[in-house]
C-alpha cells in the first residue's frame, strides 16, 4: 500500500508540473510522439569500441569492482551454483528472492529462499537483473512488484543472476532496451557496481556501508 500511495504521490506532483506549464495533466500520445522524435533526432555521442567477447567482458570489469562472478549453462543450474556459493563461504541458504524468479526450484538444493522483498533480517537476496553492461561490468536493476528493489539493497550478500543474451556493450545500449521493452519506466532504475563502499572515513575504503557487502554474480547462457 505504501508504494502505491508513493506512486500517487509522485503522479499528482508531475501532474501539477505539467498543468503549470500549460500542458494536459497527464502525458498524451502528441506529448510521447514528441519525445521519441526529440530522442531520434538526437543520435548518440562517441562510444568506446569493445571488442571481443562481452561476457568474458562484464566478467573482468565486474570482478575489477569487486564482486565475484561464476558461469553456468542455464537456469536450471542457478540453484546448485548458489548452494556452492552459499557453502564456501559458510553463509546461510535462507533469505528472499525475487518475485519474478519464484520458478526456480530454489528447494532442489537446499536454499530456503522466499519470494518477497526483504526486510532488515535477511542476510541473503537473489535477484536477477534487466540488463549488465560489460563496459563497466554494472547490473541494471529496475523495480516492480515482481523485481523490488530491496532485495538488492538491504541483505549483506547480494546475488544476482543474469542471462547471457541481457549482456549489452554500453550504458546507452541498456536504455534502449529499457525504453523498447517497458514503455514507461519505473519508479526506480538502479545500477550495481559491485559491493557498496565509502572512503569517507579517513580515506579507507569500507565495503558494505550503505548496502550489500558481497556482491555474487551468476551468468547463465541459456
Amino acid at each position: 500500500m505504501a508504494i502505491d500511495a508513493s506512486d500517487a504521490a509522485r503522479r499528482k506532483i508531475l501532474d501539477s508540473i505539467r498543468k503549470a506549464q500549460g500542458r494536459s495533466a497527464a502525458a498524451s500520445a502528441a506529448d510521447r510522439e514528441a519525445i521519441d522524435t526529440y530522442l531520434r533526432a538526437h543520435p548518440r555521442g562517441p562510444l568506446p569500441e569493445l571488442s571481443g567477447d562481452l561476457i568474458a567482458l562484464f566478467r573482468s570489469r565486474a570482478e575489477a569492482s569487486q564482486s565475484t562472478t561464476e558461469i553456468v549453462a542455464d537456469e536450471a543450474d542457478l540453484p546448485a551454483a548458489i548452494a556452492r556459493y552459499l557453502h564456501g563461504l559458510n553463509l546461510p541458504r535462507s533469505g528472499c528472492v525475487w518475485p519474478a524468479l519464484a520458478h526456480i526450484d530454489w528447494a532442489s538444493c537446499g536454499l530456503a529462499l522466499e519470494s518477497r522483498g526483504a526486510t532488515g533480517d535477511d542476510a541473503i537476496g537473489v535477484t536477477g537483473s534487466f540488463a549488465a553492461l560489460a563496459e563497466t561490468g554494472t547490473l541494471m536493476m529496475v523495480s516492480g512488484p515482481r523485481t523490488p528493489a530491496t532485495v538488492s539493497l538491504l541483505p549483506e550478500t547480494h546475488i544476482a543472476v543474469v542471462a547471457a543474451s541481457r549482456i549489452v556493450a554500453h550504458m546507452e545500449d541498456a536504455w534502449a532496451l529499457a525504453r523498447r521493452e517497458l514503455g514507461q519506466l519505473p519508479r526506480a532504475v538502479n545500477f550495481i557496481s559491485g559491493p557498496s563502499r565509502t572512503a569517507d572515513i579517513e580515506q579507507t575504503m569500507v565495503l558494505g556501508a550503505h548496502g550489500p557487502y558481497r556482491v555474487h554474480i551468476i551468468v547463465y547462457c541459456s
